[in-house]
């Protein structure tokens, strides 16, 4: 699996229109919790089916995508931060040390 880089504002707008799940990451850069908990999730995230779309921002270069993330999908921003979307709608967020492959993997799954 193969992360894809958001660096622009229409990203979560097709993240939005996509059907299926969809998975970003939001990873400081400037933190060693966010540095571990990518490596963590990175270890494990074959758990993940690979029909996903795995999207990973570098939320330092780009606050202003952050942001919109929080508004487009109504959640309190966080960083490290992994949320689900599943047909345009938030169905799993989490941050820190509770980011695992395996809980994105049991959503998707059921």
């Amino acid at each position: 699996m193969q992360w894809k880089n958001i660096t622009d504002l229409n990203q979560i707008s097709d993240i939005q229109n996509q059907t299926g799940y969809s998975l970003i990451f939001k990873h400081s850069t400037r933190c060693s919790v966010s540095m571990m908990a990518k490596k963590r999730f990175e270890l494990d995230w074959e758990a993940i089916p690979e029909n996903t779309s795995l999207y990973f921002l570098d939320l330092i270069s780009y606050r202003d995508i952050s942001a919109k993330i929080a508004e487009t999908f109504q959640v309190h921003h966080e960083s490290p931060q992994i949320l689900l979307i599943k047909d345009g709608d938030c169905v799993l967020d989490a941050s820190h040390s509770d980011i695992s492959a395996e809980e994105v993997a049991e959503v998707i799954n059921n």
